[in-house]
């Protein structure tokens, strides 16, 4: 079968002819697909019967397949999508009160990082997503959304995997989102838990399209405990990659902090974090941890950061506690796909 959104509108136009469809027809179907969002060939009213009974024979739209799904209280949706060759990767759909629809999307089956408090990174790597599979968890949300009179605004690469790992495709994903989803890349979000050497391929490539880096720690130490990728580049060399992207971009960039309890949630941890980002055009995007099965650390308490945001102020950084989604449900990356395994719902 045939997945049409992973095709150019090029490949779609060929396809056609090669079914002998006149030469209108692809526009026809690419305005479908995009414009309108339709999610079966049967909702395409002005295509011939014998088309739709050939594409619906031979062709699909999109090619993931939904294993299970959580909505929170607060509307948040999580699903879980099995790829063709039976490897589980995570998205989620975020909505807020000013309207916004946030999708957080995957760019690997697993990750490689190993970053010890995220259950992605403690599953380990399946393999890399291709950009039509990056593209179509976002598709997915757009295609319900628009069916009930809703549009996606937002896109962040903050799902299973780190999209520097897979460089190509996540960019490729990137270019496909703002083509066919008309998303700006301003309303696009990229996350990397600090691979240097792409943080400076990413600026040069000339994209208003956001970086965050994962920071968590100060110090290198204990940075390279949390996040085995700090061995590779350490925070010396990952400033330097991010200084870099600020003067290519001239765009600020997002430091993420996941707060642990008692492991960075500190006076004194707020006072390195200040000295070290003092003179960075940057916000420090503070987000209680998501807790998991396999480490111990606990989310830090709302009375801590709020002193820890004072000190960072003092220090000229700006700083904000992101509002934590889908607490009811297992909404942090990796979660629900270790829920399901561990009650056998998915094989």
């Amino acid at each position: 079968m045939i997945n049409l959104y992973a095709l150019s509108y090029a490949e779609l136009a060929e396809l056609l002819t090669e079914y002998g469809e006149p030469g209108f027809r692809a526009q026809q179907i690419w305005d479908w697909m995009y414009s309108r969002r339709v999610g079966s060939f049967g909702a395409m009213r002005n295509l011939p019967r014998s088309l739709v009974e050939q594409l619906s024979a031979n062709a699909t739209l999109g090619a993931l397949d939904l294993a299970a799904r959580q909505i929170s209280r607060d509307g948040t949706e999580k699903r879980l999508y099995r790829l063709h060759d039976g490897q589980l990767i995570e998205s989620v759909l975020m909505p807020y009160a000013d309207d916004r629809q946030t999708a957080c999307i995957s760019s690997q089956a697993g990750c490689a990082m190993g970053c010890v408090f995220c259950a992605t990174g403690q599953m380990g790597f399946g393999r890399q997503l291709s950009a039509a599979e990056i593209f179509e968890q976002a598709m997915a949300f757009a295609r319900d959304l628009a069916a009930r009179g809703e549009r996606l605004s937002n896109i962040v690469f903050m799902g299973m995997g780190e999209p520097f790992h897979n460089y190509d495709a996540s960019l490729q994903a990137v270019r496909l989102l703002m083509q066919r989803l008309n998303i700006g890349a301003r309303h696009i979000t990229i996350s990397t838990v600090g691979l240097a050497p792409q943080i400076r391929r990413f600026a040069d490539e000339g994209l208003q399209v956001k970086l965050a880096v994962s920071l968590h720690k100060a110090d290198d130490a204990e940075r390279s405990a949390l996040l085995p990728v700090n061995r590779r580049w350490n925070i010396d060399e990952l400033l330097d990659a991010c200084r870099y992207y600020v003067s290519r971009a001239n765009r600020r960039i997002t430091f993420e902090w996941a707060a642990i309890a008692g492991e960075n949630d500190t006076e004194d941890e707020a006072r390195r974090l200040g000295r070290l980002l003092h003179g960075v055009r940057c916000h420090v995007n503070i987000i209680p941890l998501n807790p998991t099965a396999d480490y111990e650390g606990k989310p830090a308490d709302s009375a801590n950061l709020h002193g820890f945001i004072a000190i960072l102020r003092q220090h000229g950084v700006p700083a904000t506690v992101r509002v934590r989604r889908g607490i009811d449900i297992d909404a942090g990356c990796g979660q629900l796909k270790t829920a399901v395994l561990a009650n056998q719902q998915v094989g």
